[in-house]
């Protein structure tokens, strides 16, 4: 398996420690996965394109919420 030499600073060292002894996983193991998912998809493509595209009757806005019963706010 080819490996990867980084250079990091000695606190984000002791992060990624703490982080792989409280997964029970190697420092290699914890690096690994890490990389990993920041390669995997986090939405679909086109995702933030759909908001407000679908036009359907039975969606539609909320009532506005009355505040009569609200606590008095202090003023700035």
């Amino acid at each position: 398996m080819p490996q990867l030499s980084l250079y990091i600073d000695q606190e984000t060292l002791k992060k990624i420690e703490l982080a792989a002894k409280k997964e029970k996983v190697s420092i290699s193991q914890w690096v690994k996965g890490k990389l990993q998912s920041s390669f995997e998809k986090k939405w679909p493509d086109n995702y933030f394109q759909l908001y407000g595209s679908i036009e359907d009757e039975s969606f539609k806005r909320p009532d506005s919420l009355s505040l009569k019963n609200d606590s008095k706010r202090e003023t700035f």
